[in-house]
């Protein structure tokens, strides 16, 4: 059944085209399997919450903006009562009723794995002008300050804090709230309010239900825009401006989602496995608190058949203070692809752990593909527990880091992406295989022996063990790795460019287990001693990026800097490779015949289904050939390269 929604409908409607409903909610409170919720052109001021879910594939419940017509759901609502307080400040009065339960301006942002600022309170509220967010001031005094830009002061422990950004004019805003009214107070600078469009976040959440295991979902081709969400970290309760709420199958697609103050999507835990309990109660460590929420997780269903699988695909996603996409446990099985993600965490307002475009922990058979990635601060992160992880045609750039990888065992496999950050990867895990990308920055490498992590039995959840991180058992075939120069785009250079990093490491499974024989008798502490196996070879490596002193086919050769260029028609990539690059290499097709399997996971580099695994494609899904060229795409001549990428 089709059940419509319009701007000219009525709270006493019936739901049809004729006589539609006047909310989205009105028919979220009906909608059963099979049907499709169809909304008309305009504005919507609602948090939807659906109240069933669809029962298959064929019996999903859709909602969808009417073909050729421009529907948004909201968060935030438009305030036109501001009054003059001094020079270019003005402020509003809102009685607390308004946000009901959830005030946004005295809901405070922290949680897990917080970064700061820790000398005053940032909160979920926001303010809008003319479409663009603005910044919360520390106090009175700042809202009224000239100062373009305020330096925050960060937890120096919190790797990869914000950078300082080019000057801009900040309008600021501060909010005091009493036990009857919220007063919003905002330095309008050079424009003139009452010929703005001004709007503030009202609702947290968006598209969310309020309750789990709503599955088989879909929604299709609105604006999603400003929601006051909460802190998002493995070990709270994840919310989205959008998400599932801990079901599976959903299906969010071609959306244009943006200004969550925290995070976009969320495919994550919900609060029953714990809700920051470190935070609040001092008692463990938030690694701990996230080692039982793995337990907790499987104690309540958590498995292929109730949770994850959904899919993330064609969307405009940006503008978010956290994340683009997040999830902790309830990402597993799904594919996030063709969407393009930017200005993702750019405003340092504040700063903690779990920021990036794509954030997720226990990335079970997860595919992140085809997607471009640009002007954030991390890229994709995956986090805990990556197997069966495949990241592959994706387009990274002027990002602060474009992929980390951390304490997990694999096997992951990155393959055919462009990463043009200075601080392209950063590898904290052990397992993963990176195969034809061309990587323009240098790689952070660390490993992690006091923090062991699950491991799962292959294409599961069920845990099988739970181990450290050793560094190595890596793999790295047929990339291309150009050191870049001193330029301007984000971030210092990582001291690793290409795979000399790796040197010292046993070149075979068997040099390695030879090795650990020779250390005599003994238990866990010769696995400590002995550096574990990388597997690298026929790479390129130019502009005195560096090799691994094992390898055997390698070239060193020197280039121009490639250069991502935008044309109107899209991205295209410059490239010089140099004469005998490609010829002096002896490549060949990669897949699961020749990927060593992961040694403490054991399991090998195969599709999801646990079928075996050949990489086919390239960047642009060309084919590729019986004698591949190293890199991304195999349109790459030695000589001079100008192709279109996106």
């Amino acid at each position: 059944m089709d059940l419509h929604v319009a701007k000219t409908g009525s709270l006493h409607g019936e739901g049809t085209k004729d006589n539609p409903f006047l909310t989205i909610q009105q028919a979220a409170d009906i909608a059963e399997a099979g049907d499709t919720v169809i909304v008309h052109e305009g504005v919507y001021h609602e948090w939807v919450r659906p109240q069933n879910g669809g029962s298959s594939e064929t019996k999903r419940i859709t909602y969808m903006a009417a073909p050729g017509e421009h529907a948004e759901i909201t968060g935030a609502d438009v305030v036109k009562n501001w009054e003059k307080v001094k020079d270019t400040v003005y402020k509003t009065v809102i009685p607390n009723e308004v946000f009901g339960s959830y005030n946004p301006y005295s809901t405070v942002i922290g949680g897990d794995w917080w970064c700061g600022p820790f000398d005053y309170d940032v909160h979920t509220g926001e303010v809008y002008i003319n479409g663009e967010s603005t910044y919360e001031a520390s106090s009175i005094e700042d809202l009224y300050s000239d100062v373009k830009r305020k330096e925050y002061v960060y937890d120096p422990g919190c790797k990869g804090a914000p950078l300082p950004h080019p000057e801009k004019t900040l309008y600021r805003w501060i909010a005091e709230v009493d036990d009857d009214t919220t007063t919003i107070f905002v330095n309008f600078r050079d424009i003139d309010p009452a010929a703005a469009e001004v709007k503030i976040n009202v609702r947290p959440l968006v598209f969310y239900p309020n309750k789990t295991g709503l599955d088989f979902i879909t929604v299709k081709g609105f604006e999603l825009s400003c929601a006051a969400t909460w802190y998002a970290p493995p070990t709270g309760d994840q919310c989205g401006l959008i998400g599932p709420h801990w079901a599976k199958k959903w299906i969010i697609e071609d959306c244009d989602i943006h200004d969550s103050k925290c995070s976009a999507v969320s495919l994550g835990k919900e609060a029953s496995t714990g809700n920051n309990l470190c935070t609040r109660t001092n008692r463990k460590p938030g690694y701990t608190y996230q080692m039982e929420a793995v337990f907790k997780a499987r104690n309540i269903g958590w498995s292929k058949e109730r949770i994850g699988s959904h899919i993330v695909r064609n969307n405009k996603i940006h503008d978010c203070g956290q994340n683009g996409v997040v999830g902790h446990l309830g990402c597993v099985f799904s594919e996030v692809y063709n969407n393009e993600i930017y200005n993702i965490a750019q405003k340092d307002e504040w700063y903690g752990y779990e920021v990036a475009a794509i954030k997720f922990h226990v990335a079970i058979d997860v595919q992140i593909h085809d997607n471009y990635i640009h002007d954030c601060s991390r890229g994709s992160w995956m986090d805990w527990q990556a197997q069966g992880v495949h990241i592959y045609r994706n387009i990274y750039e002027n990002n602060l880091e474009d992929i980390m990888v951390e304490v997990s065992h694999g096997p992951y496999l990155i393959e055919n992406n462009i990463l043009t950050s200075k601080k392209s990867l950063e590898n904290a895990s052990q397992g993963g295989a990176f195969v034809h990308n061309l990587i323009l920055g240098g790689m952070i490498w660390w490993n992690s022996p006091d923090r062991g992590t699950p491991y799962h039995l292959p294409h599961s959840t069920e845990v099988l063990g739970v181990v450290p991180v050793y560094k190595c058992d890596d793999r790295f075939y047929q990339n291309i790795f150009v050191k870049p120069d001193d330029s301007d785009a984000p971030g210092s250079l990582p001291e690793n460019i290409g795979t000399s990093c790796y040197n010292g490491c046993p070149a075979s499974y068997e040099e390695y287990i030879q090795r650990l024989v020779d250390e005599g008798h003994g238990d866990l502490e010769r696995f400590h001693r002995v550096p574990q196996a990388a597997y690298i070879n026929n790479n390129v490596y130019l502009n005195g990026a560096g090799h691994y002193d094992r390898e055997e086919n390698f070239f060193e050769g020197v280039t121009v800097a490639p250069q991502i260029i935008h044309k109107e028609d899209g991205l295209y990539l410059k490239i010089t490779i140099p004469e005998g690059a490609f010829k002096s290499l002896k490549t060949e097709k990669i897949g699961t015949h020749n990927l060593e399997m992961t040694r403490l996971s054991e399991e090998g580099y195969e599709n999801p289904d646990g079928s075996p695994m050949i990489i086919e494609t390239d960047l642009l899904q060309a084919p590729i050939g019986a004698v591949p060229v190293p890199g991304p795409l195999q349109a790459l001549k030695e000589g001079e390269n100008l192709i279109k990428i996106r």
